[in-house]
């Protein structure tokens, strides 16, 4: 240690003859070595003890001003903690930037694959294996110092350990990097997170291999958020697995327009518009076309949610009951909750 004690004991010496303070060279030059030892991962702990120790061995022998030389002790060792500080919190800086620019880098797919794959490393994930994002969004933006992110990291890390998970934010959403094969990683997150944003949605997308895998998976996270919500679906956790069909189905824009409003358009013929029967239609589907868990959903009496069926039937001709046109009807109903109809024109 004695490296970063060079000229400690001239200015023990120096200040028990004369009394006076540090100048503010010396303070400056204290800071410098505060600094380096940072630099080359030595704790302050450690250097703390160095410079009590250097103190009892450098004392002077018959000091003119015992309670100066006490003093300078202080400003120097004061020097040197700051400047070590200074050092840890620039590393801090730029981890943090390193840190944000691997993760958009790999959330957009940009970089060269090896040089991102060796970023990867630092970072706890290994490319080379199938990864799966989750990504939640709550009912505000947050950051990678916000509280909630650093509760549900805590609880990730807790669980789990380190396991090559990688937790960030991305565009106030949370965003979470795990092996494609260790599915409880992923699902404890939605809980901790679903938890601690007082409600938030979260997604998952499905295992893909390699840097642009994760950027697949995550676009995937992303695009079952909107359909969920465009769905009005009410489960917390959704998977893109199960929401295959629905990218399938909004491909064609146009064929899915022309079959809500061939299938659907009659609706907006009875009273009160389209809404109403529409609702029915999806609440009836969703319960498995059983007219008794429909109605209690819709809180309507089974008989009042047969009239409605039937007046579906008169309005567009196709009967729900019927599985020759049940089909049609529900990828129809579909199709306006991805399309926003009625309330958007298509």
């Amino acid at each position: 240690m004695r490296p970063y004690l060079t000229g400690y004991a001239e200015i023990l010496a120096d200040v028990s003859g004369t009394g006076r303070r540090l100048t503010r060279d010396e303070i400056e030059a204290r800071r410098v070595l505060g600094e380096q030892a940072a630099d080359h991962g030595h704790t302050l702990r450690t250097l703390i003890r160095a410079h009590l120790r250097a103190t009892q061995e450098d004392w002077p022998a018959s000091p003119r001003h015992p309670d100066r030389v006490l003093a300078a002790v202080e400003q120097a060792v004061d020097a040197f903690a700051e400047g070590y500080e200074r050092a840890q919190r620039l590393a801090v800086r730029q981890e943090e930037a390193a840190r944000r620019e691997f993760i958009d880098d790999l959330l957009y797919g940009r970089s060269d694959l090896g040089r991102l794959a060796e970023r990867a490393e630092r970072f706890g994930l290994v490319l080379s294996r199938a990864h799966a994002v989750a990504v939640a969004e709550g009912p505000e933006a947050y950051d990678d110092t916000d509280p909630v992110t650093r509760h549900v990291e805590s609880a990730l890390i807790a669980r789990f350990g380190d396991r090559h998970i990688l937790l960030a934010t991305k565009n106030g959403q949370l965003v979470c990097i795990a092996p494609g094969d260790d599915r409880d990683v992923l699902l404890h997150f939605a809980k901790q997170a679903h938890a601690a944003t007082d409600g938030s949605r979260v997604a998952i997308g499905r295992p893909r291999s390699g840097a642009g895998g994760v950027v697949h998976s995550y676009e995937e996270a992303l695009n079952s958020l909107q359909l969920a919500a465009r769905l009005g679906l009410d489960d917390p956790v959704v998977h893109a697995a199960d929401l295959l069909v629905y990218p399938v189905l909004a491909r064609d824009r146009q064929a899915m327009a022309d079959l809500v409003l061939g299938a659907l358009g009659p609706l907006r013929d009875a009273r009160g518009g389209a809404e109403p029967l529409l609702r029915t239609l999806q609440v009836y589907f969703d319960s498995g076309c059983t007219a008794a868990e429909a109605a209690r959903r819709l809180s309507l009496s089974v008989r009042a949610l047969t009239y409605r069926l039937e007046r579906i039937h008169q309005l567009t001709g196709a009967n729900p009951a019927d599985p020759l046109h049940r089909y049609t009807l529900q990828t129809a109903v579909i199709g306006a909750r991805l399309l926003g109809w009625p309330e958007q024109d298509i």
